[in-house]
């Protein structure tokens, strides 16, 4: 008759580590479900089967650039090479110092005549001075990327513009309404704060200049938290539904900076409340104005 003998002490001990660990594990992944709170909002740009991503700051200050060179009747070209720029000289964030007396999105000088701090930081007002001295130069839109940024910013690493060309790229077409590209937010939950209808149109005419005409909704309750865009062409011809598209993408751009609760046009819209659907068909399809409601 054979008898089974006892397993060895050390045995046991490895088992007994082996489940602790195990336990241990669960434990973790239990309270990080339980407490992980929700994934931090992100917009993206979308075209030819790429995705860029960045967060609200980022977007919120990238649709700026691009709305202040729209202003201009700049071409596609000139935003690509502005949201490079900043994109290698502050991440398209509006940082408040940097080398020596550089502040601002593009990281200008006042000592170099580029305006005071205080003007810098404003980024309409840092974007504009980009332009400005991009226009200057001869065959810019031809000129390899690099090279056009660097004849503004004389920067140390000249060769550093480049690393960003492809995302400035598919931004750029993103933001400027290209058919091609799309662009979507997610938000965070609601915290009960409301929009302002006036705030929205004052930042839309700053970004985009006096000529836009922005109308805010009469009246009260839902009405007056709505901002209404009127496009030029009513929305029938490529040009005026390409205009309609930037304007919508610059209002979900800044959806988390204004408080913005849905943006609609031409049949499609975008809420807050289901951000992470993107945008979807709209029962409003008749309307050819951009239409921006604030929250509540």
């Amino acid at each position: 008759m054979s008898r089974t003998s006892p397993a060895p002490r050390g045995r046991l001990l490895r088992l007994a580590a082996a489940c602790a660990v195990l336990l241990a594990l669960v434990g973790y992944l239990i309270a990080h479900f339980m407490t992980a709170g929700p994934e931090a909002p992100r917009c993206t740009a979308s075209a030819g089967g790429r995705d860029f991503s960045l967060d609200p700051e980022q977007a919120a200050n990238a649709s700026t650039i691009e709305a202040v060179g729209s202003a201009r009747r700049l071409p596609e070209r000139a935003v690509t090479i502005a949201l490079a720029t900043a994109a290698q000289e502050s991440g398209l964030r509006n940082v408040r110092h940097g080398d020596r007396d550089s502040v601002g999105l593009f990281q200008q000088r006042p000592s170099q005549g580029w305006g005071t701090a205080a003007q810098i930081i404003d980024p309409v007002y840092s974007a504009g001075k980009f332009y400005d001295d991009l226009v200057e130069v001869d065959g810019y839109e031809r000129l390899p990327l690099t090279v056009a940024a660097q004849k503004v910013q004389h920067s140390a690493f000249p060769e550093a513009y480049e690393k960003h060309a492809a995302d400035a790229g598919l931004l750029a077409a993103a933001l400027t309404g290209r058919p091609a590209a799309s662009f979507t937010c997610t938000t965070s939950p609601a915290d009960g704060k409301p929009g302002s209808a006036s705030a929205v149109r004052a930042k839309l005419r700053t970004d985009f200049g006096t000529g836009l005409r922005p109308v805010v909704g009469s009246g009260s309750g839902e009405a007056a938290c709505t901002v209404t865009v009127p496009v030029k062409g009513g929305g029938e011809s490529a040009e005026s539904q390409r205009r309609g598209r930037e304007l919508a993408r610059w209002a979900v751009a800044h959806a988390q900076e204004l408080r913005i609760a849905g943006v609609s046009f031409g049949g499609r819209e975008w809420t807050s409340a289901h951000s992470g659907d993107g945008w979807r068909k709209s029962a409003d399809a008749a309307s050819t104005d951009v239409r921006i409601a604030t929250a509540q």
